[in-house]
């Protein structure tokens, strides 16, 4: 497997990421996939996503989708949890699932050998998983687990204050474990129902690499696939509205530093400006050590060991967000040049700026193709988004088209500092709570 990913690394870093050929694939049942073959190592990998993720959770069922999902390789069919974990095993194959607030997530990688045989055991964990009350109460008990682990994390506390300001009832606004109530009452009638909500075929797209045929994958679609409903049996969510306001949100907690998260408004990746955005967001606070706000607050005043921001594009909805931790007596300090910096990207860029991020970021890009697994999960991220099938190929001209007055124009249309919410955990000297 660690001989496969070298050899498939190597080839891709010799080649431009326009010499991968993409293939778009639709089984004899209409399943959709695209694919990238490659016959060199006899492997092959699958990414199979389910949109709408978490969000498909019930009212007053928080949390179930996300405890479904961890109970998938707990047993199915006729196999228990460790039966079908050995079963698994003994195929050389892997299968992982998980699930986030926009998709269920399906891995899967298997020797060429095996690979009906290790589709036939995804198809039975999609299709018939068991929910025995013993890996029910397990894995439930470990849900729980983290959500206790998370009320004492400064940094989970930050996030979902900031979610919770930012998404009013959407459930973007809620952690996605659910809370112990919530997760304590869920039956396995619930996990059923919340299966339902979900695993269909309306709601999938597969992206697949490595030692298959597009006549060969076809099949393997409707082997895993084939079985699941045509349709989930509840619609996916409304889109999220942003609802954050400017100014600062301070919860005390006994610690010597503070722990910051901020966010304002985002931007869609089908929106004009994306890229344009994405580029701003590099020199600002993406690009590590080379951005604007490592510079003025870690490199030249020492206020936190690392500062960054990130575009949140979700399925359905968008922010632009960021976060830092420091010294209780500085935390003040730092806010202020965040909103400062935050301000100062509508004043415009230099050209050295522009090009050190435009650079790096087309640089970087190929890098990305490092093997079956992450190719197959890039064209089934591709699709979920909604990107052409020729994104591959176009995508970095898109970046080396961004103009300085592109980053000034999108800054000045996102990046007001009178609409950035911060989040701060801690006992920040001379800061207070503005609601």
């Amino acid at each position: 497997m660690i001989r496969a990913a070298i050899a498939t690394v190597l080839t891709l870093l010799a080649l431009p990421a326009h010499a991968i050929e993409i293939q778009d694939v639709t089984s004899p049942k209409g399943i959709k996939a695209w694919l990238v073959q490659d016959d060199s190592i006899p492997f092959v990998a699958l990414d199979i996503q389910f949109k709408g993720g978490a969000s498909m959770d019930a009212p007053e069922k928080r949390g179930a989708i996300n405890l479904m999902t961890a109970l998938l390789e707990e047993g199915a069919g006729k196999r228990d949890s460790t039966q079908f974990a050995q079963a698994v095993e003994d195929l050389g194959a892997r299968i992982s699932f998980d699930a986030d607030d926009d998709t269920l997530s399906v891995g899967f990688r298997a020797l060429s050998e095996n690979r009906d045989e290790a589709a036939d055991l995804l198809a039975l964990a999609l299709t018939q998983p068991r929910f025995d009350d013993s890996a029910v109460q397990r894995v439930r008990a470990q849900v729980q687990a983290v959500i206790r682990s998370e009320a004492t994390d400064p940094n989970s506390i930050a996030a979902k204050e900031l979610a919770r300001q930012a998404w009013g009832d959407h459930p973007y606004a809620t952690s996605l474990n659910g809370t112990e109530e919530s997760v304590a009452k869920l039956t396995r009638q619930d996990l059923v129902a919340a299966k339902n909500r979900i695993l269909a075929r309306d709601r999938v797209v597969v992206g697949a690499a490595g030692d298959i045929s597009p006549e060969e994958l076809g099949p393997l679609l409707d082997r895993i696939l084939g079985g699941l409903p045509e349709a989930a049996t509840a619609p996916l969510p409304d889109k999220a509205e942003l609802q954050l306001t400017g100014g600062t949100t301070v919860i005390d907690w006994d610690s010597p530093q503070t722990v910051v998260s901020f966010a304002g408004p985002g931007i869609a990746i089908d929106d004009p400006d994306y890229f344009a955005a994405f580029v701003a967001n590099h020199i600002l606070g993406g690009g590590g050590f080379s951005s604007r706000l490592m510079t003025e607050v870690r490199e030249k005043r020492g206020l936190t060991y690392g500062v960054g921001t990130a575009l949140a594009t979700g399925l359905f909805g968008q922010s632009w967000q960021g976060g830092m931790a420091g010294g209780n007596d500085t935390t003040g300090q730092a806010v202020d040049l965040i909103r400062q910096e935050w301000a100062g990207m509508a004043e415009g860029v230099t050209q050295k700026e522009l090009t050190d991020a435009k650079t790096y970021l087309t640089g970087e890009y190929p890098l990305r193709f490092d093997g079956n697994g992450r190719i197959a999960a890039i064209l089934a991220g591709m699709q979920l988004i909604g990107f052409p099938i020729d994104y591959i190929n176009t995508r970095n001209d898109k970046v080396e088209a961004v103009t300085a007055e592109d980053v000034a124009r999108v800054s000045k249309r996102l990046l007001d500092p009178a609409q950035l919410r911060f989040v701060l955990v801690g006992r920040p000297e001379g800061v207070e709570s503005t609601d």
